[in-house]
């Protein structure tokens, strides 16, 4: 049968406005085996007229896809789901890995369009990253995707024709915007506060007009990109406010239905969220969610996740998100280029590296925002397609990148962001955290999105073996524990025998070593197990590595700084999860002393250590001190350098006789360099000299 469109022109364009931007999409199935047409219009037949008054909205409706199968995944229901729920995934590099031959495969086998197959996985939402000119002077790409508002119209028109929602995601800057770094546009470098934000204004609306003619349904435009602070080259909160504004009265003016998102990272730190949420009300900013990155490797606990965001719903009436999460399914890399997380990183392993470990991260980061988090509206996975393109080497596959950019950044972007991008460019960091393998065929953890809508409770079997971690007193006992924790698919676990891969006699020749740092492989139902064993001297000093708090230290503040408490974050420990963590603003702010005093030390000699590390401390006066009964007898420099470069200051020997009182500690000054000098202190110890 022949069909053509009778509606005139005008009308047309009428329609294509109106349902653009987060209209009410209609009932299309989204999941049949052919995607609608880019005109998704109803046709009618030759010969006849549809009325206007019942033409029906021009973009299809996300159809919840009926339950997938999976005789192994296990998924429990997560009753807070409502339809409405953002089940989102960021697909920013799909076109730069299309190009560079990456084909993707449905659950039977079949190569299938992307957006397909994450419609039938359950993803009612897709975010694309936007960068104003990725591109050098030559036209070269500087990577990540080259993602432009042309990459956002592609692939939104994809997404719209199966009811997917498109999350605009405008950086406002030529290459990746994040904490570190929020580097303003080449074109908008010069331009003043003013100026830019007229930019901000013409681009987000031009943007929106773009997609908007193409008949793209956009549902969110995020204004930034974890703008922690800084947002698109200005550092004051009255200047991000300022670009913000001209952004988000672009949204309302072009797309009145589109939510308006801001996006931070590190809700770990509760104290910045709060202060970022009073500052956007301060200036009276109009959005309507505040949406944040988790990553559980860094960004703390889903109870304090969900507490802060909750605080932030309840003061100010907003929705909240979590704007981007992921998790590795394994740790072995696969395009000769690195991962973010592989073997070794330093970083809380909360699931096992697994399929079953993926899938249970994402069931409880969207349970979290579901069920426990006022106004709790959706999660987006980041990059969750985005895998390894090549297999042979790091020079074919280099060229690959180089030419389509579908490597994480460019030898071309050195033009732009020199100092990371320039020095460290390659290929993807987090193919092993995707959906796919190498082939493109679906992990069984993708069904993870349809699964939390029906549950999928299938009998628990052991999935991976804890990682153990066991401190030991150099010159006591060695006993190695004989039972580990295996964790099951359900996420619980249970204890199994253990057999570690190492003799009597070899352990006793640690000893010999000193204190130090061993890795020791074992067995444990058929899976191998991983200890961590240190070695360490007897320490007198109670909760020297902070992991109970700093109950027993002692802070005093000499120079009124913003931040001074004990932090949980393992990246920035040297020993456990937790230190003491400062931070300051202003100038001369920073000045204190943390401390603690032993009253029952036996007659002898002993050596005091304690650790530090930080950055931007200007001049510094930093040392170790030994008191005895309130007079200083001895100190020991040390300095600040940057992350994670830790320095000890030893105070290799110091007399105490019987009935005197000792106290250890640290004295920090720091002027500030810029923006204010941070820092964290680690593994305080005192050892008897000679044990």
């Amino acid at each position: 049968m022949t069909y053509r469109i009778i509606i005139p022109v005008l009308i047309l364009s009428l329609v294509l406005l109106l349902a653009a931007c987060g209209s009410d999409p209609s009932s299309t199935n989204a999941s049949s085996e052919k995607a609608p047409a880019e005109s998704s219009i109803p046709a009618s037949e030759e010969g006849t007229t549809v009325p206007e008054t019942k033409a029906e909205p021009a973009y299809p409706a996300f159809t919840i896809p009926e339950k997938l199968a999976s005789d192994t995944l296990h998924v429990k229901k997560i009753d807070g789901l409502t339809d409405d729920f953002i089940l989102g995934m960021d697909i920013s590099s799909l076109l730069a890995e299309e190009a560079s031959g990456v084909k993707y495969y449905d659950f039977d086998g079949k190569e299938a369009d992307l957006l397909k197959i994450l419609a039938g996985a359950g993803v009612n939402t897709v975010r694309v990253r936007v960068w104003n000119d990725p591109f050098d002077k030559d036209g070269n790409g500087y990577g990540g995707g080259n993602c432009t508002i042309d990459t956002a119209l592609e692939i939104g028109k994809r997404a719209t024709a199966y009811g997917i929602g498109l999350l605009l995601d405008l950086h406002y800057s030529d290459f990746w915007a994040d904490p570190a770094k929020q580097m303003a546009p080449k074109a908008w470098k010069d331009m003043d506060v003013e100026t830019k934000a007229e930019a901000v204004y013409q681009y987000t609306k031009e943007c929106l007009e773009k997609l908007k003619a193409g008949g793209v349904k956009v549902s969110m435009v995020q204004l930034g990109n974890e703008t922690n602070g800084t947002m698109c080259g200005v550092k004051r909160w009255v200047d991000i406010q300022a670009l913000m504004t001209a952004g988000s009265k672009a949204v309302r003016e072009i797309c009145p239905d589109a939510l308006v998102a801001v996006h931070f990272a590190n809700p770990e730190n509760a104290d910045n969220y709060l202060n970022y949420a009073s500052k956007l009300a301060y200036y009276s900013l109009d959005y309507d969610v505040f949406a944040s990155s988790y990553y559980p490797y860094w960004h703390g606990t889903l109870e304090n996740l969900s507490s802060v965001l909750s605080q932030i719903a309840e003061k100010y009436d907003k929705k909240v998100m979590v704007m981007e999460t992921s998790y590795a399914y394994t740790e072995e890399d696969t395009d000769f280029s690195g991962n973010t997380i592989g073997e070794g990183s330093a970083v809380i392993k909360n699931w096992p590296y697994t399929v079953q470990g993926q899938a249970n991260e994402v069931q409880a980061v969207i349970r979290t925002i579901a069920e426990d988090t006022k106004n709790g509206i959706g999660v987006v996975y980041w990059e969750g397609a985005w895998i390894s393109v090549g297999t042979e080497s790091w020079e074919k596959n280099h060229e690959i990148w180089e030419k389509y950019g579908s490597g994480w950044a460019s030898s071309f972007a050195k033009a732009y962001d020199p100092d990371d991008a320039g020095k460290y460019y390659g290929g993807c960091a987090v193919d092993n955290q995707a959906f796919f393998d190498t082939e493109g065929k679906p992990l069984e953890s993708l069904k993870v999105w349809n699964l939390i809508r029906y549950g999928n409770e299938t009998a628990p079997v052991p999935d991976a073996i804890e990682d153990v971690a066991l401190m030991l007193d150099i010159n006591g006992e060695y006993e190695l524990p004989e039972t580990v924790n295996a964790v099951m698919t359900d996420d619980s676990k249970q204890a199994v025998p253990v057999t570690w891969n190492i003799t009597a006699e070899e352990l006793e020749s640690y000893r010999a070593k000193g204190p130090a740092k061993y890795e020791i492989n074992g067995e444990a139902g058929g899976m191998e197990a991983n200890l961590q064993l240190s070695l360490i001297k007897y320490n007198f000093l109670k909760d020297w590595s902070f992991e109970e708090g700093g109950e027993a230290w002692t802070a005093t503040d000499l120079g009124k700084a913003d931040e001074l408490y004990v932090e949980d974050k393992s990246t920035d420990s040297m020993t456990g999860t937790k230190h003491y963590h400062f931070w300051s603003a202003a100038q001369d702010s920073v000045k204190f002393t943390l401390e603690q005093s032993l009253k029952e030390l036996p007659t002898g000699s002993y050596s005091f250590e304690i650790s530090i590390m930080g950055g931007d401390a200007g001049d510094t006066d930093v040392y170790a001190y030994v008191k005895i009964n309130g007079e200083e007898i001895a100190k020991a420099p040390t300095v600040i350098t940057s992350y994670n470069d830790w320095h000890t200051a030893r105070i290799d020997k110091f007399d105490v006789a019987e009935g005197q009182e000792v106290t250890v500690g640290i004295y920090v000054q720091c002027s500030g360099d810029g923006n204010g000098a941070w820092g964290k202190i680690d593994d305080a110890a005192v050892n008897s000299i000679g044990e």
